[in-house]
């Protein structure tokens, strides 16, 4: 079983990303639980969405709280809380950010990066930055858990429908064709 967590901020969509991310795997025969958390329930507070998939039944509805990997829909929420707590070895950390790998602070148990520059790309799509297609794009690169089909499948079935439907599609495409991803060589100890 894969454990995900979401990270974003309030109005940015987290959860509509989990949904969409959830029905995707389901799209591809996955079963998934997707786990909304809403916090303050403001915009602009950090919020966060859980998901789980397997390939067999799941039972556990809980929060995640040991993530297998992480994904940041907002390039400041980091400061506001700590997206790597709890995470396992070998984890996968998957970050909207313009900063290359060598200019960021992360988790000694983090194996593998995605780092896509998720804002200029929704400024330029949409005019404002709302990043959650984007990310689901950059997720699909990063990890391969998901296909960039399935993805479009579920965004064409979500709340978009005609409104922004197109560049919620062209959100996705380009955040998997400019997600650069990075695999960290963990340092063993002599």
């Amino acid at each position: 079983m894969i454990e995900l967590r979401i990270h974003g901020r309030g109005g940015q969509g987290a959860v509509l990303a989990g949904n969409i991310l959830a029905a995707a795997m389901a799209l591809e025969g996955r079963h998934v639980v997707a786990i909304p958390s809403f916090g303050f329930e403001r915009r602009g507070a950090p919020v966060a969405s859980f998901l789980r998939f397997d390939t067999r039944e799941i039972r556990q509805f809980t929060n995640i709280y040991a993530p297998d990997c992480v994904l940041c829909i907002d390039p400041t929420v980091g400061r506001a809380v700590n997206v790597f707590e709890g995470i396992k070895d070998d984890a996968v950390w998957v970050q909207t950010t313009a900063k290359p790998l060598p200019e960021l602070q992360f988790s000694e148990k983090i194996a593998t990066v995605g780092l896509c520059d998720a804002v200029a790309i929704a400024r330029d799509i949409f005019g404002r930055s709302i990043t959650n297609t984007i990310m689901l794009g950059a997720f699909a690169r990063t990890t391969g858990y998901v296909s960039l089909a399935a993805l479009r499948a579920a965004t064409e079935e979500s709340a978009f429908r005609d409104a922004g439907l197109k560049q919620n599609l062209e959100g996705l495409a380009r955040g998997y064709e400019e997600t650069v991803v990075h695999h960290i060589e963990r340092r063993v100890a002599a």
